[in-house]
Parts: C-alpha cells; structure tokens; sequence
C-alpha cells in the first residue's frame, strides 16, 4: 500500500458527544506527523457533493466542549448506489485524498466498507454512537455523556414523582441496544428496567411495583425504545388498565440524549480512537476500526464490527435491578 499523504475525515448518522474531540485529534495527529487533512461537511453527503475544506491545527480550536459535530452529518440514501460511489471516489481523487476517516455508527461503517473495497481507498472507522452497540469497542463515543444525562433527568423526574407520589414511564434511546436503559436506570435508582435484550411480561412488571408500592411514594420504570411490549405510552396504559390506581405519567427523553457538552471520558476517548485512527492509517491499515477494549485501543475488521452482534449487558448488572430495587 502506497503511503498516506493526504486524509479526510468525516462524520455520519446520528451526532454523539465527543465527536468534535475526536475530529480534533485526527486533524492535529494527522499535522503533526506531516499529513494534510480534508474536512468533509454532512457525511457522505459532503462526499457526493464535494463540500469539503482544508483543515488546520486552529480549525479545530475551542471545540472540546461542544457537542454535535462540527463537520456536520446526514444521512446520504446516495451513498449506497454505485452512482453515489464514484462521484465520492472522483471528489476525493480530485483533492489528492488517499485516506479516509469515518466517525459513526453500524451504517457508517456498512458505507466505509464497501466504499474501500470498491475504490480500493484505505479507510479506518471510529465507534461514535450514543447505543454503544459496536462489536470490537467496550464503549463507543457518546454513551457515556448520554447515559448521564438521562441520570441527571432521572434526578429531576423522581423529585417530582415523589411530590406528587406518582408513577413514571421514562423513555430512552435504544432500539437493539439496552445499554442507556439499563446503565442509567441503576444509577437513577429505577424500579424496574425494559430492555430489548430481555423479555419482561407486563403481568410481571405489575407485580414487581405492586410489591414495592406499600414501601415507596413513588417508582420510575426506565423503557428502552426498543423494549418488546412498545412505547412507554403503550406500556403505562397497560399498566394502568391493570391498575387504575396508580397515578401515571410518561416521559419521553428522545433526543435530548444525542445534545449536550461530551463528559470527560467521551473527551478522552475521543482523542484516544481519532489518534490511534490516524496511526492506523500510517502503518498501512485499512478497513479497520479503532476500538477501546480492556482501557487498550485496539483494532477490529470492520466486516466484524458491522456483521456481529456483541451482548454487551453485563450479567451483574442484570442480576442487580431487580434486588436493588426492593
């Protein structure tokens, strides 16, 4: 493989905190071992239309503590038609980029291997999803600063519900992945916890509160998205047919959770994977992704990261929600 001279980075899919540290640490790694570096607006998009802009160690100052991503995202349907790839291949060709950097999720990096292997263009992704749902990463940019916001709104939430001796459906973000839920509603200290992952019965999470009703002013039952019985409006109405006493309220979080300045370890872990991403690239890498594993960065195809489904609901913690809730 010819040496890289020239990368392009680029963020796709949903925005999470810490993507703008790790942008941050492309562009200055990639300076500071005499790449240049192409910043690319809108994802793929930006591929397609050539809205691209050189970068510089000052482009990326005073950005840290933002969230979203400055580059932009979207999400590009064109992309997944061959039309789509070669007009990407021909902008980046004309710009001399002979690398490529992707910050996203599952179809980010469904996108960044077939384009590779198409065009032959070497390409290194980087986990940046608030699901933490990516085979090779213990933890992908932005759970971490999503999971405390929820907490923090779970602080709130139950101040209310306790005033008020209610009942709360609180809805997060997750459709095949109960990380948030299950993380989140351990630290709010939530009664009961609905995931995809794991099947609960209505009838069951109606006994569960009901044992806990003559001990408690008030519960706050945390539902991932993608929890098999529906929405929380659907579950609460269920519950509440059942038990007409309760006093319950719904809350969706949405996407609240995808906002906010990234916490300190989405900073770190943005800077680790966007300087070990270029170091990929260096060393002759491609179709990779840069993964933090054990607290080591370290790589993993991106066939496997994008064909393999890691359950990554630590066993304890799903032992723990039912007894600590008592």
């Amino acid at each position: 493989m010819s040496k890289v001279n020239k990368i392009a980075v680029l963020t796709s899919g949903g925005d999470a905190p810490g993507m703008n540290p790790c942008i941050r640490a492309v562009v200055r790694t990639g300076i500071y071992f005499g790449l240049q570096v192409v910043g690319v607006k809108q994802g793929y998009q930006g591929l397609i239309n050539n809205n691209m802009y050189d970068m510089n160690e000052r482009s990326v100052s005073n950005i840290l503590h933002l969230g979203g991503t400055i580059l932009k995202t979207a999400r590009c349907m064109e992309f997944k038609e061959e039309s789509g790839l070669e007009k990407a291949y021909k902008n980046l060709k004309n710009r001399d980029v002979d690398g490529l950097i992707v910050i996203g999720g599952d179809g980010t990096f469904t996108g960044a291997e077939r384009f590779s292997r198409i065009y032959d263009i070497p390409v290194i992704g980087i986990p940046g999803t608030i699901d933490n749902d990516l085979y090779g990463s213990d933890f992908t940019l932005g759970f971490d600063t999503a999971t405390n916001t929820v907490v923090e709104a779970l602080d709130k939430i139950r101040d209310t519900a306790d005033a008020h001796d209610r009942l709360f459906f609180i809805e997060v973000m997750g459709r095949d992945s109960g990380c948030i839920a299950l993380r989140a509603g351990i630290a709010g200290g939530a009664e009961a916890i609905l995931l995809p992952e794991k099947e609960t019965a209505i009838e069951e999470l109606i006994e569960n509160l009901k044992s806990g009703s003559n001990k408690k002013t008030s519960s706050i039952v945390i539902v991932a998205e993608g929890d098999k019985n529906g929405g929380a409006y659907d579950i609460a109405k269920k519950v509440k047919e059942h038990v007409p006493s309760y006093d319950v309220k719904v809350t969706i979080l949405g996407h609240l959770q995808r906002g906010g300045s990234p916490s300190s370890f989405d900073r770190v872990l943005g800077s680790r994977l966007g300087y070990a991403a270029v170091r990929a690239l260096i060393n002759g890498e491609t179709r990779k992704m840069v993964g933090l594993k054990g607290n080591t960065i370290q790589l993993a195809e991106l066939d496997e990261a994008i064909s393999h489904h890691e359950f990554k609901l630590e066993q304890d913690l799903l032992d723990m929600v039912d007894i600590l809730s008592i």
